[in-house]
């Protein structure tokens, strides 16, 4: 009975996927109808989960990186006993659906991570696994509780394993010996374009054994028990992460199977009667046979034991260890502790003139002993970024020059909940991140992006190194909060917002030493986004506008305006769009002022500045790419100099 409620199993979420994109006029049914098999076993079998509670700390983590195969994912999360009911199933890739084309975390209960970019789910699964980790080594006390101790799985394709991103995240997962991560290679050797030997004839194997994996066959993806076995066998091996390659046919029981034609769009009348024939299934659409539901809903029984033996354990920490047990929670709740910050008041009262980066390693040091959360590193930039835990060496992650898959790994620390992640590269390096940075925007994860190097001012590394339409392509994505402190205090503030923001944020710091502005004034003012750094007692004639270091070029133009007479003169810090937008319509007023000429100035390029100018203003910016000089030769050669904002000035003063 039991063999054949698996195979009832297994062509149920074949079919259920197969309608859901049918109904659609739209969706992926080859890969549900070839990877359901490995699918089932997986999570009917091994993995240990709650269905009645998505958000149980100790379950198994669960990505389908192969992400335009969702339909099969939310066949698995229904009959599971998710909160997602067959109604959502019909309206598959529809307006307001909880089952959107891509799984898209947050929207749908289950799903842990939004995929589709491929490759993106690989490296998200490497962060999940290390976040384990990391929180198995503060938490787990062998006499006294293990409340860490769980997989990460995913099924990854072979679009997946062709993606550039994938090399760097196995590379660091073997490396890290991460023996928790299981990966299902869905191996059906079809791509889009036709069979995988029109690109792709590297030896898989191979390749993964050199990064240090275990790597398991299954040659007959139909055979469930083989499957299992190699799942067993994966979680045995304590040292290394694995990889499944398991042997499925793309469009397995369709006329389509083994083609190109079952990837990507729906099987059409009659091949759809074609399929249902060869399942032997009736010909009604999104049908769930008899005993189907009980047989997936014992998931629901086995995952509430599991999580009522694991609130057993949590209980007993409670009463043997009681700060333990509380950090844990509210490290899991992503609540900050009460003194987070309470060292980050005393920094930079010295008096001296720092790069902002510096400014924000030592800003990083302060919130580290208070912030165990905050977990994190460099793509190999450490003491260029200034991302190095000085007193918590084991807390330092080395990436690598691995920039793709570090944005992408810290998505999926952040996603597992229990860390705050952060890391660093140059600005001008964030092209390489900028996939995992928009998924990170439009998951909400909290990570924090270093980004230093942040202008022309670099120098001598010339027009490779040094950034121009980077703050514009970072402020172009939705839901990322940008933010290019003018001194130290303003970093200390811009922290101050990366740390209680949950969202991701990405800090924009230089490389030259800047000079303290006010401090009161800095941390009042960088959480609204802008603030009036200067003001004028007579009628305002002009406001200038600037973020980063420019703001001291700013006010240098103001004091020199002052001088040759003109008293109505502004200077606005501005260093987050974001923030400022999002202010009460009166605050903006107040801050851009009443109508008068407004002259920004930004060592970036000019894009989206007339946003805040307006027509009647002017903006000095550099819309074109650098030189190899020294910084300050360069920002003079490119115009960031007092004569060049006196010259524009007064244009605009005429």
């Amino acid at each position: 009975m039991t063999e054949s409620l698996d195979a009832l199993s297994v062509s149920t979420m074949r079919m259920l996927a197969v309608d859901a994109v049918e109904q659609a006029n739209s969706g992926h049914p080859g890969m549900p109808l070839g990877a359901a098999p490995m699918a089932y076993v997986l999570w009917h079998r091994l993995m240990r989960h709650h269905p009645a509670n998505p958000h149980w700390p100790n379950r198994d983590r669960f990505i389908l990186s192969a992400g335009h195969g969702s339909a099969l994912l939310y066949a698995l999360l229904h009959l599971s006993g998710y909160a997602l009911d067959l109604e959502e199933l019909r309206r598959f890739r529809q307006w307001q659906s909880k089952t959107p084309g891509h799984p898209e975390h947050g929207l749908t209960p289950g799903v842990e991570a939004t995929t589709g970019p491929l490759g993106q789910g690989f490296a998200m699964g490497v962060g999940m696994a290390m976040a384990e980790r990391y929180l198995a080594q503060q938490f787990n006390q062998a006499a006294q509780a293990t409340l860490v101790d769980h997989y990460t799985y995913a099924i990854v394709s072979d679009g997946d394993l062709m993606e550039g991103i994938t090399a760097e995240a196995a590379s660091l997962a073997g490396h890290l010996q991460l023996g928790k991560l299981i990966y299902l290679y869905d191996d059906n050797r079809i791509s889009i374009e036709g069979s995988t030997d029109l690109t792709f004839t590297e030896d898989v194997a191979a390749r993964f054994a050199a990064y240090h994996w275990q790597v398991l066959r299954v040659e007959d993806g139909e055979n469930l028990d083989a499957i299992e076995q190699a799942i067993r066998q994966a979680q045995a091996e304590s040292q290394r992460p694995s990889l499944i390659m398991v042997r499925t046919r793309i469009g397995f029981g369709s006329p389509r199977v083994d083609s190109a034609a079952a990837h990507g769009s729906p099987l059409g009348r009659e091949a759809l009667q074609a399929t249902r024939h060869t399942l032997q299934w009736p010909d009604t659409s999104f049908h769930v046979p008899e005993g189907v539901y009980d047989h997936f809903r014992r998931l629901a029984i086995r995952g509430e034991a599991a999580e009522q033996a694991w609130n057993e354990q949590l209980a007993a920490l409670q009463q043997q260890a009681p700060a333990l047990a509380a950090r844990f929670q509210q490290q899991m709740s992503g609540t900050l502790p009460a003194d987070w910050d309470r060292d980050l008041a005393g920094l930079h009262r010295d008096g001296k003139a720092k790069a902002t980066r510096v400014a924000s390693g030592q800003a990083l040091n302060a919130l580290a002993p208070h912030l165990p959360a905050l977990w994190g590193g460099s793509a190999d930039l450490a003491p260029s970024n200034n991302t190095w835990l000085q007193h918590s060496p084991e807390r330092n992650i080395h990436f690598g020059v691995r920039e793709h898959a570090m944005a992408a790994i810290a998505n999926g620390m952040a996603l597992h909940k229990g860390i705050i992640p952060y890391c660093g590269t140059f600005l001008v390096f964030s092209d390489y991140m900028r996939g995992a940075i928009r998924l990170s925007a439009l998951m909400g994860t909290h990570v924090v992006y270093i980004l230093t190097h942040d202008s022309i001012a670099v120098g001598e590394d010339g027009p490779t190194h040094q950034p121009i339409e980077h703050l514009a392509s970072l402020r172009a994505i939705p839901d990322l909060i940008v933010l290019r402190p003018a001194d130290a205090f303003e970093t200390v503030a811009a922290w101050r917002v990366a740390i209680q923001r949950q969202q991701p944020v990405a800090l924009i710091l230089t490389r030259q030493n800047l000079p303290l502005l006010p401090e009161q004034m800095a941390l009042d003012g960088v959480g609204q986004g802008a603030y009036l750094l200067a003001d004028c007692q007579e009628e305002a004639q002009l406001t200038l506008l600037a973020s980063g270091s420019e703001v001291h070029l700013a006010l240098a133009a103001r004091t020199a305006l002052l001088a040759q007479g003109v008293t109505g003169v502004r200077v606005v810090s501005m260093p987050s769009w974001e923030l400022f937008a999002q202010q009460p319509e009166p605050y903006r007023r107040q801050i851009l002022g009443p109508a008068h000429p407004r002259l920004a100035i930004e060592a970036g390029c000019s894009m989206g500045w007339h946003r805040w100018t307006g027509d009647q203003g002017d903006v000095l910016a550099i819309d074109r790419f650098g030189a190899s000089a020294p910084g300050d030769q360069l920002l003079n050669a490119f115009g960031f100099s007092l004569e060049q904002v006196l010259t524009k000035a007064h244009a605009l003063l005429a």
